[in-house]
């Protein structure tokens, strides 16, 4: 039976959490300051610490160093004060979530829920690390690279807590796959995964999909509708393109992450959310905060645990392992035995991939189709961007100083379709946004052009 140790002093506190925490099954035993704590601690190792972060003696942080760190011990701070930087610190340190005063005790029922039993969770993610030797697999991830074992180690560190992510990487590089792993490695495993692109969903829309309407809430919200907060509650959710967020729902976001509870458009009433979040951008999110397209605080606060994913181009020894897999899927699915040529092979492992493994797999879904025979080469499906060794003969973009970011950005991306042939697909990975976005782009363009032309047309008396 799972042992917790309970560190508090206040005596009513401590007989109450050891009342609940008795009642889901647990053993406890209880101390009112360090010294008390450190006892128990060479009593009975732990393996569930609750603990205030402020006691008689000094700090609940102070505890981490008293733990065995080859023995899995889930940490859980109590605050009574709702302080952000207090709780990314108890996060960074490794705890698995924190409380605050008045103590919720539905959410605390809901975290002892998610402790993992004989540390079964960590023995997983090891047995993953021995399947990464032999296939070069770690979940749903797959890659052998130095720069992905480095990934794999992140992920298998952060995913047992709950930790809030932000996945940084390029187009395509594989950001959701990755909060899915992160997910399937965590305790909310069996609850609800939901994926959001926060740069595909309509402005006027994006409050009621997040937080829910309830009807007749605006015009066509004919029946309630529950949003992605809701429909996740103890799981994750994972919000794709961050930045592509409007500034004003951030301001909402941020509350939501701060209290845990939400309100649904059209209604006052709060609701209670369990959810962890996994936020992801293929932008620099410094670079947004300072362009005013994430606000600063959201940014630290989504920026607990921030893991970068590699592109392609750094991770070319599994260009091949990729491309393999990508095949042996098709094969399967339409009962082939196709196979890539030595030349294919080596002009894969050659190629940039701008596109990152979106475009590889792309890439090798054309060949598939496009051969005939069982061997696939270069012959009946070229690979159609150049390499990284031509990208010199790309076009230049001049912008003087002094040029808004917005008719900046506007010159950037018709300069982008220019050089695209008009495939607005293609523009929008070399761009790194979403096809939705670059499609919202291009229409405030037109409206903008069609306003100005109006007033151009107005006679002047």
């Amino acid at each position: 039976m799972p042992h917790v140790l309970i560190v508090d002093d206040e005596p009513n506190t401590r007989a109450a959490l050891a009342e609940i925490v008795g009642a889901e099954g647990f053993t406890t035993a209880v101390a009112g300051d360090l010294r008390e704590a450190r006892i128990q601690i060479v009593r009975q190792s732990p393996d569930v610490v609750l603990t205030d972060l402020k006691l008689p003696d000094g700090s609940g942080m102070d505890l981490f160093k008293e733990l065995d760190p080859s023995i899995p011990v889930e940490v859980i701070l109590i605050t009574g004060h709702a302080s952000v930087e207090s709780a990314v610190d108890a996060l960074r340190l490794g705890a698995a979530d924190y409380l605050i005063k008045p103590i919720n005790m539905q959410r605390l029922k809901a975290i002892l829920d998610r402790i993992p039993r004989a540390g079964d969770l960590k023995a997983e993610i090891g047995s993953l690390r021995g399947e990464l030797r032999r296939f070069g697999r770690f979940g749903r991830m797959l890659g052998s690279s130095a720069v992905m074992q480095d990934l794999y180690d992140q992920i298998g560190k952060v995913a047992p807590t709950e930790a809030t992510v932000l996945l940084i990487g390029e187009s395509g590089t594989g950001k959701e796959l990755a909060a899915q792993t992160l997910h399937d490695l965590s305790l909310r495993r069996k609850r609800p995964f939901l994926a959001v692109n926060c740069g595909a969903i309509s402005p006027n829309l994006i409050e009621s999909e997040m937080f829910g309407h309830e009807r007749g809430s605006f015009t066509g919200a004919e029946r309630q509708h529950k949003g992605y907060f809701e429909r996740s509650h103890g799981g994750t959710l994972f919000l794709d393109e961050i930045t592509e967020m409007p500034i004003e729902l951030q301001v909402k976001l941020l509350r939501v992450l701060e209290t845990g509870v939400f309100m649904r458009v059209g209604t006052n009433q709060e609701i209670e959310c369990d959810v962890r979040i996994i936020a992801a951008t293929n932008r620099n999110p410094q670079e947004a905060v300072a362009e005013g397209k994430l606000r600063e605080d959201l940014y630290h606060r989504l920026n607990v645990f921030p893991i970068h994913l590699p592109p392609l181009r750094e991770r070319a020894k599994d260009v091949e392992l990729l491309a393999q897999s990508f095949l042996d899927q098709l094969n399967e699915t339409h009962k082939t035995s196709k196979a890539f040529s030595p030349a294919m092979l080596a002009d894969m492992a050659s190629h940039a991939w701008p596109g990152n493994v979106r475009e590889l797999k792309n890439y090798v879904h054309r060949a598939f189709i496009m051969t005939d025979g069982g061997l696939i080469d270069t012959v009946a499906a070229p690979i159609q961007l150049a390499p990284a060794s031509k990208a010199e003969s790309e076009p230049i973009v001049t912008i003087p100083v002094g040029m808004s970011l917005a008719e900046a950005d506007k010159r950037l991306i018709f300069a982008t379709l220019q050089h695209c042939g008009g495939v607005k697909k293609h523009a929008a990975e070399v761009l790194g946004i979403s096809l939705k976005t670059l499609y919202n782009r291009l229409e405030d363009y037109a409206a903008t052009d069609a306003r100005e032309a109006d007033v151009q047309d107005v006679p002047v008396s």
